[in-house]
């Protein structure tokens, strides 16, 4: 039974919207623009005023602030104004959560979860970008003077530990970056649609580090999306069939913070895994499908083992193109190519297709989608996911 003290069926999306995604450095609008022009699209799907909204909720130190937008926007009022700590890609479903908690407490009626990110005018997340310190202070203590300067540097060892301990081969890393590749390429928006990817690609393609090929890495992207939400009870008079958050969690375990734990490898979704689904009253089995966030292949091996689709062991015969690949797949995933082939937009654009799977306008549509998830940032802290539906649950 769920737990009654969560937002399960009390909020919403109403509308969703997205510019253009570019390849790094290649938009031709700043990122403030991208941002005005994501949110006014969200606006016209779902049929809302812009002028109506009155909260702003982000993550991953957004730039663009709620004041600058609202007063962009011509929005009468803000009321509720949100940002998610931490530079990575985990707070996509918790800045959904948190405009929800807004919604549900009363602060505000109208909230847009947003992510605006030009890595081509404001620097790139693949690389270390900045030169050696003198000093390696805090966590770049354990790193720094090991040559570990980038989020592959950081993630891949963890991810050789896994498949040391468990067995894992690299074909079901390899499944993950066909099926992002081939759900792109139904995507009109997809930055890597026209471009399919076949195994032998993946497998002679360039080690970025070892247990990651090319193919394994996210790409780094110019654009912007946004998401609106509002109350179960107003989400009735708009247009579109509600898309209801059924549950959602944030933060992250003990010490999964901590860069000099050298416990057993995780993607810091053991603790959160539970608590969604004790939120949504739901389980895997119920789940139709699912947006699983790559920042490399590797976190989403990890993320799909901790939030109980199958045990580590199985993850040789569970990782397939056959499981994955929409329509029939046992677990469609990453259906509108994700960040792998879709584009990097910090994952938002991931709780977006969960968001089309439920209401069914999906390029790569599922049949019948009840029960549609979304995993944000494994192997960042703090990170979240949610679980949507069409029904209030």
């Amino acid at each position: 039974m769920a737990n009654r003290n969560t937002v399960r069926g009390k909020v919403a999306v109403i509308g969703v919207g997205e510019t253009t995604y570019y390849k790094r450095g290649q938009s031709p609008d700043p990122e403030f623009v991208l941002m005005l022009k994501a949110v006014l699209k969200a606006c016209q799907d779902a049929g809302l005023d812009p002028r109506e909204i009155d909260g702003f909720a982000s993550y991953s130190d957004d730039r663009n602030s709620s004041i600058r937008l609202g007063d962009a926007l011509g929005v009468k009022q803000i009321n509720f104004s949100n940002m998610v700590w931490g530079g990575g890609g985990g707070g996509g479903s918790a800045a959904m959560a948190n405009a929800a908690a807004g919604i549900i407490a009363g602060y505000a009626d109208y909230v847009v979860a947003y992510r605006g990110l030009a890595q081509g005018q404001f620097g790139r997340f693949g690389g270390s970008g900045r030169a050696p310190a003198p000093v390696a202070a805090g966590a770049a203590a354990f790193t720094a003077p090991y040559g570990i300067s980038s989020p592959g540097q950081s993630y891949a060892p963890r991810m050789m530990r896994y498949m040391h301990d468990h067995g894992v081969k690299q074909a079901a890393m390899r499944a993950v970056a066909m099926a992002s590749y081939h759900h792109a390429q139904s995507n009109p928006n997809a930055v890597m649609r026209g471009r399919p990817l076949t195994e032998e690609m993946y497998d002679n393609s360039r080690w970025i580090t070892e247990p990651f090929h090319l193919f394994d890495c996210c790409l780094e992207n110019d654009g912007a999306a946004a998401v609106i939400l509002t109350s179960a009870e107003r989400a009735r008079d708009f247009p579109h069939k509600p898309v209801y958050i059924l549950g959602a969690a944030q933060g992250s375990a003990t010490r999964n913070g901590t860069v000099g734990n050298f416990g057993a490898p995780t993607s810091n979704f053991t603790t959160l895994a539970p608590r969604l689904y004790a939120q949504a009253g739901v389980g895997p089995k119920d789940v139709d499908v699912l947006q699983s966030y790559e920042n490399f292949t590797g976190g989403v091996v990890m993320s799909i083992v901790e939030h109980g689709f199958c045990e580590p062991e199985e993850v040789n015969e569970f990782f397939t193109t056959k499981n994955f690949y929409a329509p029939t797949g046992k677990l469609p995933l990453n259906t509108s190519g994700g960040n792998l082939a879709e584009c990097y937009m910090h994952g938002l654009e991931l709780n977006i297709e969960g968001v089309r799977q439920v209401r069914g306008d999906s390029h790569s549509q599922v049949p019948d989608v009840e029960i549609s998830m979304v995993t944000s940032g494994p192997l960042t802290q703090p990170i979240s996911n949610m679980i949507m539906s069409s029904e209030r649950g």
